[in-house]
């Protein structure tokens, strides 16, 4: 009799059955390459009715946590129902149970990652967690075994599908910000309330575990160095189009002498750049490292399908009797610039009624401050400059001073522009 491993599941939305199915479909390849039987027992969720049709009553459906924590059979959890509680309760009483872990929560991993590893490690048990940033590109798995031997001196992305087809499709057309949402969501690459996606937080999540992994720090998540894309209007898109850039939402983490500068805001990216051509709801990585230089992974970064691959893989690890658990490593001592220090190059687009009192007031205003300008473009009474990199707390000065000059009517939006992608 084939030797076998019994695993529960909590959720059964989207990706959860999705695993099942995809399981259930490669189920002899997936046995293969395991060399174990891959069995999911007990799923929990609150629509069990909808467990039972899908899964013709293969599998035992209840509302109760606690019915695969108590499980002895059980050997190997998956959390696919999200959020924070119950979840974190759920993964810490099923690690001190002796269960492995498997998880796609990435807020959750974000925010409570270090009290879930500590535990993990008490316990001597393994979390794994492939599916909780970019969907179905193994990314996580690169950097702890395929980059393991690098230093990793940066991280740039495209993580949120969701925001990348909005940026995608008000590049393609005129759409505005909120016709692009609203196609998103017919589309379903947007949920009824997008907030947590266009707010860019789930993106900060996500940059929050690359983070932890390449540079062997604990789980930070700062959302004060975190902006969304609900600002950005057709008129940037068009102008940032006619200076040669893409807008996209980039999470990047970069090392800097002996500090990480952590960001997750729009940014200008050269329309000739590898990340300029990752469009609609699709993901995109680009890791450096000193011995590999720059690697780009690229591909679906949400979907049940997409997800449940991650989550797969994750299972033949363990009945591959593979370990997973995280730690900082303590001979590393790193801290994050804060956000006044980070330096820059920014795009900026003044709107006011007189182009030739704007020219007049802002370009002295800027030397003062020491902002050097690169580029000034005078686009429908608009004013775009794009300057030289200068650190948060002058540029942020200075745009102080010309509002109070203005008595607080002058407009004007702000992006960064990208460093160094490919």
């Amino acid at each position: 009799m084939a030797e076998k491993l019994i695993v529960g599941m909590a959720g059964f939305g989207t990706v959860g059955s999705s695993v099942y199915q995809v399981l259930k479909r490669n189920a002899a390849l997936i046995h293969t390459r395991a060399g174990k039987q891959i069995e999911i027992k007990r799923v929990v969720c609150r629509k069990t009715d909808k467990v039972i049709l899908q899964t013709q009553g293969n599998v035992i459906a209840s509302n109760d946590l606690n019915s695969i924590i108590d499980d002895p059979s059980i050997s190997v959890v998956i959390e696919v129902m999200g959020g924070i509680e119950p979840a974190k309760t759920f993964i810490l009483n099923a690690l001190k149970n002796g269960k492995d872990v498997i998880t796609a929560n990435k807020a959750l991993l974000a925010t409570h990652g270090d009290e879930i590893f500590t535990e993990a490690r008490k316990q001597n048990r393994s979390v794994f967690f492939e599916a909780s940033v970019a969907g179905g590109i193994p990314v996580i798995k690169a950097l702890r075994e395929g980059l393991a031997g690098n230093q990793i001196s940066e991280i740039s992305g495209i993580l949120n599908g969701t925001c990348n087809y909005i940026l995608s499709a008000m590049h393609k057309t005129p759409l505005s910000f909120a016709e692009a949402l609203k196609n998103a969501q017919q589309l379903g690459y947007a949920e009824a309330d997008p907030t947590f996606d266009i707010e860019g937080l789930d993106t900060g999540h996500k940059l929050s575990i690359l983070t932890s992994l390449a540079f062997g720090v604990p789980f930070h998540f700062d959302i004060t160095a975190v902006e969304g894309i609900k600002g950005i209007s057709s008129l940037d898109i068009q102008f940032a189009q006619k200076l040669g850039f893409v807008v996209k939402l980039l999470a990047t983490v970069e090392k800097i002498n002996d500090r990480l500068s952590f960001q997750v805001e729009p940014t200008l990216i050269p329309q000739n750049s590898i990340l300029a051509q990752v469009s609609d709801a699709m993901n995109a990585v680009e890791i450096v490292g000193d011995a590999v230089g720059k690697t780009l992974f690229y591909g679906t970064g949400a979907g049940g399908e997409a997800t449940a691959s991650a989550v797969l893989a994750d299972v033949i690890d363990i009945a591959k009797g593979h370990k997973s658990i995280v730690k900082p490593d303590s001979a590393t001592v790193v801290t994050f610039l804060d956000n006044n220090e980070k330096r820059n190059k920014n795009y900026i687009r003044f709107n006011s009624g007189s182009l030739n009192d704007l020219t007049n007031h802002v370009l002295p205003t800027l030397e003062k401050h020491q902002i050097v300008v690169e580029k000034i473009e005078e686009i429908n009474e608009n004013l775009v400059l794009l300057t030289q990199e200068i650190d948060e707390k002058t540029l942020q000065k200075a745009l102080t001073e010309l509002s109070q000059t203005y008595c607080n009517q002058l407009s004007f939006t702000r992006f960064r522009l990208a460093k160094n992608v490919n």
